[in-house]
């Protein structure tokens, strides 16, 4: 690397030329005795460090770090991150030409280190006006595979995805909530590692790959949301999965109290699943072990705890993420592999008045359209989450990813005060039009059709995250 044509500046806004930079980074290695390789794009430092011992720190260690200046290194971030805890390995990814790629990884040697990280250091202004954003990172062994013929068994796709892709564990597969002998045209694939899973997304990009004669949708799925071992333990909700459409709440209050009676506080049925409260975590841990696997109307039920879901992420998580009732849906998490989660922090916007959450940033970029370009047929709902600028497509597309019907609008319109036409829609959504919310409207009157639509695609949105603060 040469001085000329590679400079820094440092915390002070200074420019600090290659050499520089080289020797502050040796001076941190010299004075913590950790080593320092850059390969396949990423610069690590340590892992392990100096004295190691045993095995690497297990999952739930590691932290994502985002927005980081280009131009900011390893001796300025090393001393910020070690305010949380000793680092086991630190990664931050590089360009060809010095700078850094503005994220890196952190990996501590206990989990409550890296707890701590995300509680002090997200937001922290790492430089005047400038703020990172920090969050858990999960190794993802999990693919999503979707456009599965519906008859195909648990038994017939685990055995297909063994025959073309190696290092599989096990496969998840949901009944479809009208008929419980066919799945739901998906199903998780469970992989020994991430790397295993890493080459099997690469084995079965869509187009270029079929199952049983048809085009397979890949990708990697949702990582299973990590809740620390406290939280866990005042629990006093279960979730319950695979029910009838047609099983009311009151039927599942019924059979829950058989075991003890007047021990469920209350039941919360959104199409085949639901939430059931109980008055005490004792009983909902010992109901756990009596109803898992019990038959109710016909169905074999499946009876974990409901993990909580932090309320203030709920709309980012529905925006972003695409979370599904069971938090298995669909993601695209890049990394090392394009397989690590990495978050984004936006700000709010204002919509019509209304103080409402934005929708992710989309690279609205324009690019020519060569002669020859190649152009391959998709559906929306082969895209991901972040191709969508509207919370009308993330509605639609929240539904499509649940296995649910479409959601109806329906246009109401009064006249205000001044003569000026107002709009209002309201939205049903018929999977879950059953239970005690059969349609949404917001309180707010809009001047335009496109933004009566979007606000009131957000309100549902809002309503069925707030639905779902539990999880799988």
């Amino acid at each position: 690397m040469h001085e000329e044509n590679t400079a820094a500046t440092n915390g002070c806004g200074k420019i600090r030329s290659s050499t520089q930079n080289e020797a502050a980074l040796l001076a941190l290695m010299e004075k913590t005795g950790y080593s320092m390789v850059q390969e396949n794009g990423q610069r690590k430092f340590g892992g392990p460090p100096p004295g190691w011992e045993g095995p690497p720190p297990p999952r739930g260690c590691e932290v994502f770090v985002g927005k980081i200046p280009r131009d900011m290194y390893e001796d300025e971030l090393v001393p910020i991150f070690e305010r949380a805890g000793k680092i086991y390995e630190f990664r931050l990814m590089m360009e060809f030409s010095g700078e850094n790629r503005g994220y890196a990884f952190v990996m501590y040697t206990a989990k409550e280190e890296a707890q701590l990280a995300i509680r002090i250091l997200n937001n922290y202004e790492i430089r005047p006006g400038k703020f990172i954003g920090v969050c858990v990172s999960l190794d993802n062994c999990r693919l999503f595979i979707g456009a599965i013929p519906k008859e195909k068994t648990k038994q017939e796709i685990l055995n297909e995805m063994k025959k073309v892709t190696e290092g599989v564990v096990d496969v998840i597969v949901y009944p479809s909530a009208i008929d419980k002998t066919k799945n739901r045209g998906f199903a998780f694939v469970e992989y020994e590692s991430h790397r295993a899973a890493a080459i099997a997304r690469r084995r079965l990009i869509p187009g270029t790959f079929q199952l049983w004669g048809h085009t397979i949708q890949v990708d990697w799925a949702d990582p299973e949301k990590e809740v620390d071992e406290e939280t866990m333990q005042r629990v006093k909700v279960l979730y319950v999965r695979n029910l009838m459409l047609s099983t009311t709440e009151d039927t599942i209050k019924a059979e829950f109290n058989k075991f003890k009676p007047g021990v469920v506080e209350r039941v919360k049925k959104l199409r085949d699943y639901a939430f059931v409260h109980f008055f005490n975590r004792e009983d909902a841990v010992a109901a756990m072990s009596v109803m898992n696997g019990r038959c109710i109307d016909g169905a074999n039920i499946e009876v974990t705890l409901a993990k909580p879901i932090n309320k203030e992420s709920t709309w980012k998580q529905h925006f972003n993420d695409q979370i599904s009732p069971c938090s298995e849906s669909l993601l695209g998490f890049p990394s090392k592999e394009d397989g690590h989660q990495k978050s984004a922090w936006k700000p709010a916007v204002r919509l019509n008045g209304q103080h409402s959450p934005s929708p992710p940033e989309v690279e609205r970029c324009m690019y020519p359209f060569l002669p020859g370009t190649k152009l391959t047929p998709i559906s929306m709902y082969s895209l991901k989450s972040s191709h969508l600028s509207s919370a009308v497509m993330h509605l639609d597309y929240f539904c499509y990813k649940n296995n649910w019907v479409p959601p109806e609008y329906y246009l109401y319109s009064t006249t205000s005060q001044d003569g000026k036409i107002l709009l209002v829609y309201k939205v049903l959504v018929p999977s879950i039009a059953h239970g005690s919310h059969s349609y949404f409207m917001p309180d707010k009157l809009c001047t335009t059709l496109e933004d009566a639509k979007e606000l009131a695609a957000q309100l549902t949105l809002l309503h069925l995250g707030n639905c779902t603060l539990y999880s799988a």
